[in-house]
């Protein structure tokens, strides 16, 4: 009781701070900025290239007299090209959104490629999260605030980040799983012929595509086929570098041993790609025509919820019972990402050297970390945020609830935006930074969840056939709350380790590993046999290990070594303070 009564008086001090300092802000902002500025945002996580427009765009005009130029190195044809180029000329952007792993932070800081942001920070909101800021900020040699670590959390190490959705899971066309019967699935390999069957009973969409159970794209990929290593988080699995990394630390595995779960989950597309099962376009389709192609109906099965739940999920198609559920594997423990009080210090955020206005950056970024500024950033998932107050969402006597515009915008329906909210569509508004600034958990400041869909006056809504069922069937609420219940998810303990630095004759044999084992991860896939898949598996083994991949793994299983130390050391850190 002493423990919740202090957490408390927390929430309640960390509330009045806010509410003080916001308003501050709001003051000092009211204050249109006179001159229009244009921000280039080197962004490594953004899916879309160019202006961002719409109600996302009329927000950031509205309050900074800006709008955001977004440069995407996974358009512009993915690794770290793009990256090396602008650092070479010394303008990475006005506006950087990065990696900070392997020395990169502290190159952008030698390079004089990002600024201390510590003198336009004081006394703004987002110093509520110091702690966090300056752990992050004292791996540089510089004093100051380079950056601003990504996926803050006030929680526990130990509590999954994401709800009620896991970010991973086997999501596919309930209803077509229903018309089966609900068979029973005890492992991925029996995943197949279920999906084949629902093949058959869907042979083509609406728009007269066929449908296919899979599909990919290459945008993503880094040290392995992204598309595959996805499986392997159903398993409590997650990368680190050519390393599979079990959530609680009990196992490491090769991505290229025969008999790891990246080469296992190869053979299982290379399976379904002879049972006709595999998007024959894959391999030269972005995302945004990957992300098409679940709103079309085009596809029966997805590795996340947030892509596919979003894009088919409709209020109209869920009224008729249809839509994208989580299925149960018998042998599946799923990996979830633990909070991070130190949050997630692989990717972040600052402010570029040939910055035009950093003060008025500064403000941007504070407000992308407001209570405002998350809900209007993160309205891009199904775990996501319930997006501009007014527009989508209120305040009642009982708490949030969504505007007659929110249940459409938010739950399916690619509703038209008021004209004073902007122009076009919901969708076509959605920040393109895809950046999280804080965990998806995280409560506002009057102590209610951002994630909408935690919301009371949401849970309480009219649910469609497609979740009542899913509920009767699987006897849960939520996703997370089934796989709590059945033990089916391992917690990874959050932390901001970060790899060193490694030196150039490491990063050009990582260069010369990855981009082998990606070549040849696709053409397995897409073999014409198993004999030409296997000839092509040891023909990868081979020329990896000719290229240094034994030297790249030793490296890899240390720092994946001490990252889990790392892990483990915050959640005793965690609970020392939290006595």
């Amino acid at each position: 009781m002493k423990k919740r009564i202090k957490k408390t008086l927390s929430v309640l001090a960390l509330c009045t701070l806010v509410f003080a300092v916001t308003g501050c802000a709001k003051e000092k902002e009211a204050n249109l900025y006179e001159e229009f500025i244009v921000v280039d945002v080197f962004d490594s996580l953004a899916n879309f290239q160019g202006i961002q427009s719409g109600w996302f765009a009329e927000i950031v005009k509205d309050k900074f007299n800006m709008e955001l130029n977004i440069i995407a190195p996974n358009v512009s044809g993915g690794g770290d090209t793009l990256f090396e180029i602008r650092s070479a000329a010394g303008n990475l952007g006005d506006l950087v959104i990065c990696s900070a792993e392997n020395g990169i932070l502290q190159d952008m800081v030698t390079a004089g490629l990002i600024i201390d942001m510590e003198p336009y920070l004081k006394n703004r909101q987002i110093m509520r999260f110091k702690d966090a800021i300056y752990d992050l900020n004292n791996n540089v040699s510089q004093p100051g605030i380079y950056a601003i670590p990504s996926e803050l959390s006030m929680n526990s190490p130990l509590v999954p980040m994401e709800n009620p959705d896991p970010v991973y899971g086997p999501y596919i066309r309930w209803d077509l799983y229903k018309e089966l019967g609900y068979p029973q699935i005890d492992t991925l390999e029996d995943l197949l012929p279920v999906l084949k069957q629902m093949q058959e009973l869907e042979p083509a969409a609406d728009n007269g595509e066929k449908t296919y159970a899979f599909s990919f794209f290459k945008d993503w990929d880094s040290n392995l086929m992204n598309a595959v290593k996805q499986p392997c988080c159903f398993y409590g699995y997650d990368e680190y570098g050519f390393v599979l990394v079990k959530a609680d630390s009990s196992d490491y595995q090769s991505i290229i041993d025969p008999d790891s779960l990246y080469v296992r989950v190869l053979k299982w597309y290379f399976d379904a790609n002879q049972m006709g099962l595999v998007d024959p376009e894959s391999s030269t389709q972005t995302f945004e025509s990957f992300e098409t192609k679940y709103k079309e109906g085009q596809l029966l099965f997805c590795t996340w919820p947030w892509v596919a739940q979003p894009a088919y999920n409709t209020q109209e198609r869920t009224k008729e019972g249809k839509g994208f559920m989580m299925a149960d594997i018998g042998d599946m423990v799923i990996y979830s990402y633990g909070c991070s009080p130190v949050g997630n210090q692989k990717v972040v955020m600052s402010i570029g050297s040939k910055a035009e206005d950093p003060e008025r950056l500064a403000a941007f970024v504070d407000w992308l970390y407001s209570p405002e500024g998350i809900r209007n950033n993160r309205a891009q998932t199904s775990g996501g945020m319930a997006g501009p107050e007014g527009l989508c969402w209120e305040y009642g006597e009982d708490g949030p609830y969504l505007t007659d515009f929110g249940k459409k915008a938010l739950l399916g329906e690619d509703a038209e935006v008021p004209e004073e909210w902007g122009k076009g569509t919901w969708s076509e508004g959605i920040s393109a930074l895809n950046y999280s600034t804080v965990a998806s958990c995280e409560l506002d400041e009057k102590g209610y969840p951002y994630a909408y869909l935690l919301w009371d006056s949401v849970r309480n809504m009219n649910i469609s056939p497609l979740e009542i069922d899913w509920r009767e069937k699987m006897g849960a609420e939520t996703t997370m709350e089934y796989l709590q219940k059945n033990n089916k998810i391992l917690v990874s303990p959050g932390t901001g380790y970060m790899a060193p630095q490694e030196n150039s004759e490491m990063a050009a044999i990582r260069r010369q590993c990855r981009k082998v084992i990606q070549e040849y991860s696709w053409n397995m896939v897409f073999a014409a046999d198993e004999a030409e898949f296997n000839r092509l598996y040891e023909q990868m083994c081979k020329e990896v290990k000719e290229l240094g991949y034994e030297t790249m793994l030793d490296i890899d299983l240390w720092n994946a070594k001490k990252k889990e130390d790392a892990r483990w050391e915050a959640v005793r850190n965690y609970e020392e303070t939290d006595k």
